[in-house]
């Protein structure tokens, strides 16, 4: 057998290409790609974050898969994977892994179960924030937050079941002159995204009006992995809403076409939420 300095030297590897493994379980082969991202994988349970690999994770989450969430270690599991999982009415939607253990350790009670986040691609689900056009009551004290996401919840229960985790959040549930002047812990499961989740900051949604002191009035504190890693996942092709105050009448939305915007409270936008599974 010839030593390996006699081969003819490559600078890059090809999409077919195989590499030769040994170990416990045998000496096997395994693809240039599958390798790539198992090497991520093997730096820590959380680096699985660090990784967009997008690939359908089948139609309903498997038994090892829910190990490695509880577990915390999120093997085979990197950000942009989903399921495909149909309601009763036979209406499948694509749930993808936005996240890993973003909210761990958050919350006036400490949320210590370890997580996958996750952001279904599209509900096929359409609401306004409110019948009329105010911000009154925050995003607590709206209806999509009343009545629209009470069924949202039910929708991604179906899909979970008791996987569906309920973890506290700081939402706001008072406006003044048109700013977020009132927040509180409440508990959670499936609610809109804010700003930072999606952009990594704050946008449209004012910090303060010159005298009062700014405050974002969230617990989230950076992007989801999801949006960091691949811009594209943003824009999905449908215009959905935040749930960030803008004004005494609007609500902070994304356009279909791409661009960070604001309307009227009355307006009816997809419902794209964010929940914890584990």
């Amino acid at each position: 057998m010839s030593k390996i300095t006699a081969y003819t030297a490559a600078t890059r590897f090809d999409s077919g290409d195989k590499l030769l493994k040994d170990g416990t379980n045998g000496t096997k082969i395994i693809t240039v790609a599958n390798a790539a991202v198992e090497f991520a994988g093997l730096v820590s349970g959380v680096n699985h974050r660090n990784v967009y690999r997008g690939k359908s994770l089948g139609g309903a989450i498997t038994d090892d898969q829910k190990t490695a969430i509880s577990s915390g270690t999120f093997d085979d599991l990197f950000i942009g994977d989903y399921w495909t999982i149909a309601d009763s009415n036979g209406t499948s939607r694509n749930y993808r892994i936005a996240d890993m253990d973003y909210w761990y350790n958050t919350g006036d009670t400490a949320f210590t179960s370890h997580h996958l986040v996750i952001v279904p691609d599209t509900l096929g689900i359409s609401a306004s924030m409110n019948s009329s056009n105010t911000t009154a009551g925050g995003y607590v004290g709206s209806e999509m937050y009343t009545t629209t996401l009470p069924t949202v919840t039910e929708t991604v229960s179906g899909a979970f079941g008791d996987m569906l985790l309920t973890h506290r959040e700081y939402l706001v549930n008072a406006v003044t002159n048109g700013y977020a002047s009132g927040t509180a812990w409440y508990d959670s499961t499936a609610e809109l995204m804010n700003e930072i989740m999606v952009y990594g900051c704050s946008v449209m949604s004012p910090m303060g009006n010159g005298s009062t002191v700014v405050n974002n009035r969230t617990a989230e504190k950076s992007q989801l992995a999801l949006f960091a890693l691949n811009p594209r996942m943003i824009n999905y092709g449908t215009s959905f809403w935040l749930r960030d105050v803008v004004s005494a009448t609007s609500f902070a939305f994304l356009r279909y076409y791409g661009n960070v915007d604001y309307t009227y409270a009355s307006a009816s936008y997809d419902v794209r939420p964010v929940f914890a599974v584990g």
